[in-house]
């Protein structure tokens, strides 16, 4: 590495298989230390055990939060393939990476999340810091679609102040970035961006 941790970043393949393939095919073409999912990899599709195969097939390490269409079992199948970060951090290349997921359905982060949050940025200690979500924060390009963001979150990218924030779940933001206050802001779908931190 040249110093910089290169990200492949997406998220809502909602099951489906040949997303998983382009991307990781993406992944080794752009050849990335990391690839990060913003959740929602379960849902629609029938992609069913074995989404993240291609990725360990590729031998890419893979991290992971779940999003609302990720329920407790299917969280349980990813974790057996991949690294959850939901309510945790891991260091990569000398960067922090703390995850806040969203499984079964919730659709706001509340002050335990924010606790967990803050909980993982205490202990990380690499000065450069990512917070991966699977919901958008308040406030943010994100809520083109009207779905208002998440207060907590934006509080929580406010007060912690990570370099990058990656989030998902609004389909037609992908791509879309922003900032809040110095934090770079990226929102991520089925066709992944490459990232560097």
């Amino acid at each position: 590495m040249d110093g910089k941790l290169k990200i492949l970043a997406a998220g809502d393949l909602h099951g489906s298989l040949d997303i998983a393939k382009k991307l990781s095919a993406k992944g080794k073409k752009e050849k990335v230390d990391l690839v990060v999912l913003a959740g929602d990899i379960y849902g629609y599709d029938e992609g069913g055990p074995g989404i993240l195969k291609p990725f360990r097939d590729a031998g890419q390490k893979v991290v992971f939060v779940p999003g609302n269409c990720d329920f407790d079992e299917e969280h349980e199948m990813l974790r057996r393939e991949g690294k959850s970060i939901h309510n945790y951090y891991v260091t990569y290349g000398g960067v922090g990476i703390a995850g806040i997921g969203s499984p079964d359905w919730k659709l706001s982060l509340d002050d335990s999340d924010l606790n967990e949050i803050k909980k993982n940025f205490e202990m990380m200690k690499p000065a450069k810091r990512i917070l991966v979500s699977h919901l958008h924060a308040e406030g943010t390009k994100a809520e083109l679609s009207g779905i208002p963001g998440d207060e907590i979150l934006r509080k929580a990218v406010k007060d912690f102040k990570p370099d990058l924030l990656i989030s998902a779940h609004i389909h037609e933001s992908e791509g879309i970035e922003d900032k809040i206050g110095k934090t770079r802001v990226v929102q991520v779908g089925r066709k992944g961006k490459i990232l560097e931190i």
